[in-house]
Order: C-alpha cells, then sequence, then structure tokens
C-alpha cells in the first residue's frame, strides 16, 4: 500500500497527475530499477525516502524486491517538487505523515503548504532581484563593449 492508498480512493488526491509518456503505458509495477529510470533519483535516495517515512509503504514481490506503483511514482513527483521549493525533509516527512493519518490533517497540510508557498515567493522575488543586477551589470558590459569596438575602428 502507498501513502495515499492509506488515506482511501478520493479523487482529489495530494499527488499531482501523472505526465503521460514518462512511463510505459499500462504499467503500474516498477522495480527499483525502473523507478530510477523514470525519476532520475538513485536507489540510495529510494531506500533513503522509504526508511525516513517519505515513502512509508512500497509493495514488494513474492521474492522481496520493492515494486512501485504509478501512484508511488506520483508521490515521488510531488517529493521532487517539494523538493525543489527548499522544503526541508523534516517538513516533507510531516506532510506525508499528514496524508497518511486522513482527512482531518487538510487545515494542517494547508498550512505548511501556504507557508512553503510564502518562502517560494521570497525566494522569486530575490532571484528577480538578482536578475535585474545582472541585466544591469550585462548591460554595461555590452554598452562598454561597443564603445571600445567603436573606438578602434
Amino acid at each position: 500500500m502507498t501513502v495515499m492508498e492509506t488515506t482511501g480512493t478520493r479523487t482529489d488526491s495530494c499527488v499531482p497527475p501523472a505526465h503521460p509518456g514518462r512511463r510505459p503505458e499500462g504499467q503500474d509495477s516498477y522495480t527499483i530499477s525502473e523507478v530510477v529510470a523514470i525519476t532520475g533519483l538513485t536507489a540510495h535516495t529510494l531506500r533513503w525516502y522509504e526508511r525516513i517515512g517519505l515513502m512509508p509503504h512500497i509493495d514488494r514481490s513474492h521474492t522481496g524486491q520493492r515494486r512501485y506503483s504509478n501512484r508511488d511514482l506520483d508521490w515521488l513527483d510531488l517529493v521532487g517538487k517539494l523538493r525543489l521549493t527548499g522544503m526541508p525533509v523534516a517538513d516533507m516527512v510531516r506532510y506525508a505523515e499528514l496524508v497518511r493519518e486522513g482527512d482531518h490533517t487538510y487545515t494542517d497540510r494547508f498550512e505548511l503548504l501556504k507557508a512553503t508557498r510564502e518562502d517560494v515567493l521570497a525566494r522569486i522575488a530575490e532571484l528577480q532581484d538578482t536578475l535585474a543586477v545582472l541585466d544591469r551589470k550585462i548591460g554595461f558590459y555590452a554598452d562598454a563593449g561597443r564603445a571600445l569596438a567603436s573606438e578602434r575602428s
């Protein structure tokens, strides 16, 4: 059972929709090496996610090999997006715990994601300021380069 399966079959899950074409069509069982190829994560990272509770339960084959589902891949996609936001791993684990606890945690999940969004917006503003500085510097050097070229000709 996956993180999402523990909360029932609601259609408005916490996982983004699947990305068509990134997985073999009709397949819903993947080995760890296939997940590595699909996600770009390492096997070590996948095992670590499982160990820390970010991926709390991965089904196993009769021989004990991990078997990831499309839901697991969707969850990993969300985790990747959360990592890109700069969300600390502890907060991602907390979010996973809240998902497993059920619908009564919507407010807590909302607050956690809202705070992360505010952090992302602050970082975007900071990056836009940095980009403006770079643009001014690039413009300065472009103008200086043209002036030097015109003096030489």
